[in-house]
């Protein structure tokens, strides 16, 4: 009889993720980091500065926040506390597992612009 060898089929394991990392992988390799990144500042404006309701217009680029706001008295109270919100929203945003601080072109807020 001729002699076949037995083959292993046997899958290696590799290390074993969490769910935690598997999302973070995902999310840098379709490369949706910059996209969640910014949903992720305008949720860390809505709750941070509580003015949502009053927001019309966002948009993020190169770590400035510009905002249009529907009223000028809300804007002109937002004004003098420009400072403390950008530290408030970057410490929401270092605190929210979905936010990646190691993305280029969105990372944290450096400049705040109310219109």
């Amino acid at each position: 009889m001729a002699e076949y060898k037995k083959r292993s089929y046997f899958v290696r394991r590799k290390e074993a993720l969490t769910m935690e990392e598997v999302v973070e992988e995902f999310i840098k390799s379709a490369k949706l980091a910059s996209g969640l990144n910014t949903q992720r500042v305008f949720a860390a404006w809505d709750e941070c500065s509580g003015a949502g309701p009053f927001t019309l217009k966002r948009y993020f680029r190169s770590g400035t926040l510009y905002i249009t706001l529907n009223s000028s008295v809300i804007r002109n109270q937002l004004s003098f506390q420009k400072e403390a919100l950008i530290e408030k929203m970057n410490a929401y945003l270092a605190g929210d597992a979905l936010f990646t601080d190691d993305n280029r072109t969105a990372g944290y807020v450096q400049n705040l612009i109310l219109r």
